[in-house]
């Protein structure tokens, strides 16, 4: 009999994205092989409380539940220290016994305090296997500024944009309406370190900037003021190491709200139209393809990240962001994109499990001392 990997499915988390990771989670669960692996769930609360799952089935496939609704069960989690090989992770529930071994985590923590870094340096110091880019990575990513000026310096292209700091802004109110105006209307105001368009609003007029800049402080500290690229909204899904691939190509064809806002993305799928796959050239599709695998490197990602560009009508591809964690609901494009691309949804997490615990035995070999 084949002994199965012990997956730790880690979701919720502290973010305003709480609850796309939840159904994100849900998603992975049931196509997670039950003949291949047996999973842990780990779930986070939005106040920062971390709990052991019992009755994964109940938790997963309740619909809207949040995680601060959830009967802890199983008790806090307490982690006890796992030995520097990195096998195992001993997680104990307040139940007597209740000591379940991890041989891989998958981090489902989309935004803040789970796909910035953060989640990924506790695995680090852990010695854990774990799904998806690791810390820096991760932490670029996250960081729209960073990751523009990363993006630039390889050579792609990224919309053209500015930088405005809480800090900066309560010296100045007059600076936004000076930096919109370098950049020119319309324009997207956003968090730089969020994800799922959380916080996110289009600008054409002066008179709506204040609000937005309101709006999106709710969610950093830093914002970017960035000029709308006209064009085609195109996705693509990345997966690998060393030697990562593409998929093909989707198209994004926003409705009501002027751009893939979260509503669209998660909330009423009708507020858009998604093609998959994008009706393009074959020039096309290979440009788009070459692009992200190139931001994919340029970002220092592995595993998996979906690349979110702009097809200009002169053929310039702009580069817009990268999502290390993309979702994985059932209308999600990560997913969606590689079944399309002839590797279904239980191959591609098989896929991703396997890229994680090649890293791991690659960074084992690395001297870390004397």
């Amino acid at each position: 009999m084949v002994k199965k990997l012990r997956i730790g499915l880690l979701f919720g988390g502290r973010s305003a994205e709480h609850e796309i990771s939840l159904i994100s989670a849900r998603s992975i669960y049931q196509n997670l092989d039950s003949k291949k692996y047996s999973v842990t769930l780990i779930g986070i609360s939005q106040d920062g409380r971390w709990y052991l799952q019992d009755d994964a089935k109940v938790l997963l496939g309740t619909k809207g539940m949040a995680l601060k609704q959830f009967s802890p069960r199983g008790g806090e989690l307490s982690v006890k220290p796992a030995p520097m090989s990195g096998k195992n992770l001993a997680v104990a529930g307040a139940k007597a016994g209740a000591t379940p071994r991890i041989d891989v985590v998958f981090p489902v923590l989309h935004g803040p305090y789970g796909e910035d870094g953060t989640a990924q340096g506790l695995l680090e110091l852990a010695g854990l296997p774990y799904v998806g880019a690791d810390v820096l990575g991760s932490a670029v990513g996250m960081d729209k500024e960073v990751a523009k000026r990363l993006l630039r310096d390889a050579g792609l292209f990224v919309a053209g944009f500015r930088v405005l700091t809480r800090h900066e802004h309560g010296k100045s109110r007059s600076l936004a309406g000076k930096l919109a105006r370098e950049v020119g209307y319309p324009l997207f105001v956003k968090p730089s370190r969020m994800g799922s368009s959380v916080g996110v609003s289009r600008v054409v007029a002066p008179g709506k900037l204040t609000g937005a800049i309101k709006k999106a402080f709710r969610f950093d500290d830093k914002l970017l003021l960035e000029k709308e690229i006209k064009g085609r909204e195109i996705e693509c899904a990345i997966l690998g190491g060393d030697t990562p691939r593409a998929s093909l190509i989707g198209e994004v064809i926003p409705g009501q709200d002027g751009f893939y806002s979260y509503r669209a993305k998660y909330v009423d799928e009708s507020g858009v139209e998604l093609v998959i796959p994008a009706r393009l050239s074959a020039k096309q599709l290979s440009g788009a393809q070459q692009t992200a695998l190139k931001a994919f490197c340029a970002l220092n990602c592995y595993g998996m990240a979906r690349v979110d560009m702009f097809l200009t009508g002169r053929g310039r591809i702009f580069v817009n962001e990268l999502n290390t964690i993309p979702g994985f609901t059932s209308i999600s494009m990560y997913p969606k994109l590689w079944e399309l691309s002839g590797l279904p949804f239980p191959k591609l997490l098989d896929e991703l499990i396997r890229l994680a615990i090649q890293r791991h035995k690659r960074k084992a070999k690395l001297r870390i001392s004397r």
